[in-house]
């Protein structure tokens, strides 16, 4: 299948989520593991940068706006959708100095230009995005980021790949082979263009110094990429799951949302390709001795992690 054009085709699937599918969204996705968050802070302090305003982009319900906020004196939260917003605002979070996190409206293209209260040229420190800028129009995007970056300041953006299960899993290797060829089969045909970069872990992202037009205020000099491995830990839920969970964790990927949104009458149902895969990886199970009712799966991904300087 070809590849399209990165930012050829606008996200829609999250963008327009409602509050009920935010809180679900929120209950399936697990938090980063503070290493990835202690990677971003250590570099973005020993490069410079302050702990003054965090800009969380595509921040959905905001986890990674709470986790570094905390550390900053301001925090934004941005996203596109307003479910994803409700949930965020319904579950808060504050500042180093206790002031609450602001979550707004906006897109990466604009980041807070149109806001009522807008981000203001050269005031943000630090722009993270997690599994989020590969939905976004990265010329757009590096063009704002340099308008409100403060010399010094730091864009980390990262993603994770497909879930898979860890090599301690009993028969691991044929139930790695069912999530690969669950994804080969059913949700490859559902991808945007999106999806295909977080599948090469970032290695084609539009960086400032290889888009059309490059952006001279990002040094490329001061490029940083870190990549988590099979079996490392890149969120903090990657431990024993039952079923009923990695099936909900599943079923929150775009193309799965977008194969469910093609076909509800097939939803939760024995034809569910989620729940398919369910059944082969509960077999596989079986099959390596593991009882009925005590079937857990160790999953975890591989993730990586690209981070940038505005030049001083």
């Amino acid at each position: 299948m070809s590849q399209p054009t990165p930012g050829s085709v606008t996200e829609k699937t999250f963008s327009a989520y409602t509050p009920e599918q935010s809180e679900k969204y929120a209950s399936a996705r697990h938090d980063y593991h503070s290493s990835l968050y202690e990677t971003v802070l250590k570099y973005h302090s020993a490069t410079g940068g302050e702990l003054g305003v965090l800009l969380d982009v595509g921040c959905g319900p905001g986890n990674v706006t709470r986790a570094l906020g905390s550390r900053f004196t301001e925090a934004i939260g941005l996203d596109p959708s307003c479910g994803m917003l409700e949930t965020a605002r319904s579950l808060g979070g504050t500042t180093s100095t206790s002031l609450p996190i602001r979550y707004e409206l906006g897109s990466a293209e604009q980041l807070g230009e149109n806001l009522e209260r807008p981000i203001e040229e050269g005031s943000v420190d630090l722009i993270t995005a997690a599994n989020a800028a590969h939905w976004f129009d990265m010329p757009a995007f590096w063009t704002a980021a340099a308008r409100v970056l403060k010399p010094g300041g730091t864009v980390a953006l990262w993603t994770s790949g497909n879930v898979t299960s860890h090599p301690s899993v009993p028969n691991a290797e044929a139930i790695k082979a069912a999530f690969d060829k669950h994804h080969e089969d059913h949700l490859v045909a559902y991808y945007e263009p999106g999806n295909f970069l977080t599948r090469n872990r970032y290695a084609t992202l539009p960086l400032p110094w290889t888009i059309a037009t490059p952006i001279p205020d990002f040094d490329k000099t001061t490029f940083f990429r870190k990549d988590w491995e099979l079996g490392e830990t890149f969120y903090t839920g990657e431990q024993e799951i039952g079923m009923d969970m990695l099936e909900k964790m599943m079923s929150s990927s775009s193309p799965q949302v977008r194969w469910h949104q093609a076909h509800p009458d097939l939803v939760g149902t024995d034809k569910d390709i989620v729940r398919i895969l369910r059944r082969e990886i509960e077999r596989l199970l079986h099959e390596a001795g593991v009882e009925k009712g005590k079937e857990r799966v160790m999953g975890t991904v591989q993730g990586s992690l690209l981070m940038v300087k505005h030049r001083m």
